[in-house]
């Protein structure tokens, strides 16, 4: 039983010397191909859409809809975390259509259906398209529209908005849940975990990309009304990479702290209800015109 302990060193140590020689952003996503569920098992209505992204990637989604006969309040684009698939992540978003909102959920290139490998900044491009996507939709046009990023998904759409400004005078409201301040900050502190890394955590932050990250754009988000929302026990993305998230980001914008781990926010029907409240409030912002 030693004898296997030096290999599995070994090899985790080659996998982050890899990752400091190439300064590689590939370690932040974790796809899984096979979906779980569909919206339809759990009694949604949805479309399966399919878009192409800017580079010629073929991307898979789902297009939620409201109950029939009921007008849509608006539209929520979400953004998933860095692991598994729409399928998984389907929990945090499922009660919107019932609330009202029409909610557009995509899986990023080698996510799910999504054709391609999944990498910074390619992915950016996969975000974009889904706004293209939408804009096309008469059933989006002349209604509000939302961002909602979870995890890495928050910390890679808040970029985008941030650093778009055609793309950010598009919404009503921008919703980052669990978002972490930048590449090298949140790699520092996953490699300070372990002693097995803990002597790379500097190395490693060294060698993230740093032409991407939230800190950097999050004040360009104003004047779109900005919500940032972080569980306390969050062992994943500490509950401090928000707190400064909300610091440097532009007026207007709002905190909603609460008692749970990553990415828990929506189990609380609590939680749910305040969400919905801060939609409502900004639904009169700029909108899609068609």
């Amino acid at each position: 039983m030693n004898k296997t302990k030096p290999f599995h060193l070994k090899y985790i140590v080659l996998l982050l010397l890899v990752s400091i020689v190439s300064g590689c952003s590939g370690m932040f996503f974790y796809p899984e191909r096979k979906l779980v569920r569909t919206p339809a098992e759990i009694s949604l209505a949805y479309e399966d859409v399919y878009i192409d992204s800017t580079d010629g990637e073929r991307l898979n989604g789902w297009f939620l809809k409201v109950e029939q006969g009921i007008e849509a309040k608006g539209t929520i684009y979400f953004l998933h975390g860095n692991a598994q698939n729409i399928s998984h992540h389907i929990a945090s978003v499922y009660w919107l259509p019932k609330a009202g909102y029409q909610v557009f959920m995509l899986d990023y290139r080698g996510y799910g259906r999504s054709t391609g490998t999944p990498v910074i900044p390619d992915v950016f491009n996969d975000i974009i398209a889904g706004f293209n996507y939408l804009e096309t939709r008469a059933d989006v046009a002349n209604k509000p529209m939302y961002v909602l990023g979870q995890s890495l998904g928050a910390s890679m759409s808040g970029y985008v908005v941030g650093a778009n400004s055609e793309i950010n005078q598009r919404l009503s409201a921008v919703v980052l849940d669990a978002g972490f301040t930048s590449y090298s900050d949140i790699s520092q502190t996953i490699a300070a975990r372990s002693w097995l890394t803990w002597a790379f955590q500097y190395p490693v932050a060294w060698s993230m990309p740093s032409d991407y990250d939230l800190i950097d754009v999050i004040a360009n988000i104003s004047p779109t009304p900005l919500l940032i929302i972080h569980g306390k026990q969050d062992r994943i993305i500490p509950y401090q990479h928000s707190q400064q998230l909300v610091k440097k980001a532009g007026q207007p914008k709002a905190m909603l702290s609460y008692n749970g781990a990553h990415i828990q926010t929506f189990n609380d029907v609590g939680n749910q209800q305040l969400l919905l409240e801060f939609l409502d409030k900004y639904k009169n912002q700029p909108k899609i015109a068609k």
